[in-house]
C-alpha cells in the first residue's frame, strides 16, 4: 500500500500486487488487466431436458469433431463462399464439420472445419479484458 500511495496510483489488486517489495518506479502499459473466469469443461449429463424434466436433446458421446472441441478459441479464414473473410472467436462443433465462430461482432454460422486453425484450446476457463 505504502509504494502504491507514494506513486498515486488507484486502489486495485493487480497494482497492489505489482507493488510489492523494493518498487522505485513502476511502469504500467495499460490499465486493461486479462479478465479470467472459471467455465468448467461441459457437462455428463445424458440428455437435456425442459423445465418439467422431459427429455428434449440427446447429447452426442464425442466431444472432439474434425479434432476441435468446444470452447476453442479459433481463426477462420474463408476464401470461398457467401461468408468470405477472417473471424476470430470461440467455436461450437458440429458432428457434420460445420462450426458456429461467436465473434466480438457477433455469431457466424456453418463455417467449415478446413478453414479453421487453433489459436487456443479449451482449458476450462474464459479470458477477456
Amino acid at each position: 500500500k505504502f509504494n502504491r500511495c507514494r506513486q498515486n496510483l488507484p486502489k486495485t489488486h493487480w497494482l497492489d500486487a505489482a507493488n510489492v517489495g523494493k518498487v522505485d518506479t513502476l511502469i504500467i502499459e495499460g490499465y486493461q488487466p486479462l479478465l479470467i473466469a472459471a467455465k468448467g469443461h461441459g457437462t455428463r449429463k445424458i440428455c437435456r431436458t425442459n423445465k418439467y424434466g422431459f427429455p428434449i436433446r440427446y447429447c452426442l458421446r464425442t466431444k472432439i469433431h474434425k479434432g476441435f472441441k468446444t470452447g476453442d478459441i479459433v481463426r477462420a479464414v474463408v476464401t470461398k463462399g457467401k461468408k468470405i473473410g477472417t473471424y476470430v472467436g470461440r467455436v461450437a462443433t458440429r458432428k457434420s464439420g460445420y462450426f458456429n465462430i461467436s465473434t466480438k461482432s457477433g455469431l457466424v454460422q456453418g463455417i467449415s472445419h478446413k478453414y479453421c486453425q487453433f489459436i487456443h484450446r479449451k482449458d476450462g476457463y474464459a479470458y477477456r479484458h
